[in-house]
């Protein structure tokens, strides 16, 4: 696979780009440009690893579900799940390798979107990033 991609982003621009999503800031997306570019970085690393594993934290199972549903599909996998909602927050596991998936309770207060990318190589891309944006690949259509 190419290093490069359709979306004119190199790997390590794209890594530059989700750097800041580490899981500990509070990072926000402020622009339409800014989600564009990441949709790319997102889509390119998923390119260029073996698979991605998500780790969403919602405020309902509604809300979850369709961060999960909306990011599967833009970094192409399957997430056809059947799961039993809950009242309240939610996390979220989904590994499309296995075809795991759960959903529960969450009483922590952050949000957004986990990707976790593996490589099964030495020198592959072994990363996760987030909290991205629940609603970063939902259409407004989709809302």
């Amino acid at each position: 696979m190419s290093a490069q991609s359709s979306t004119n982003l190199t790997v390590q621009e794209a890594q530059n780009l989700l750097k800041p999503f580490n899981c500990l800031e509070g990072k926000t997306v402020n622009s339409e440009s800014e989600k564009v570019l990441l949709q790319q970085a997102l889509r390119l690393l998923a390119e260029v690893s073996d698979y991605q594993i998500l780790g969403i934290c919602a405020d309902s199972t509604a809300q979850g579900l369709l961060a999960l549903k909306s990011y599967s599909e833009a970094l192409g996998c399957e997430s056809n799940v059947e799961l039993t909602p809950v009242e309240g927050s939610v996390y979220i596991k989904f590994n499309p390798k296995t075809g795991l998936c759960y959903l529960d309770s969450y009483t922590g207060t952050h949000r957004g979107v986990l990707v976790s990318y593996q490589s099964a190589y030495e020198g592959g891309i072994n990363e996760m990033y987030g909290h991205l944006p629940l609603d970063l690949f939902v259409g407004k259509h989709d809302r």
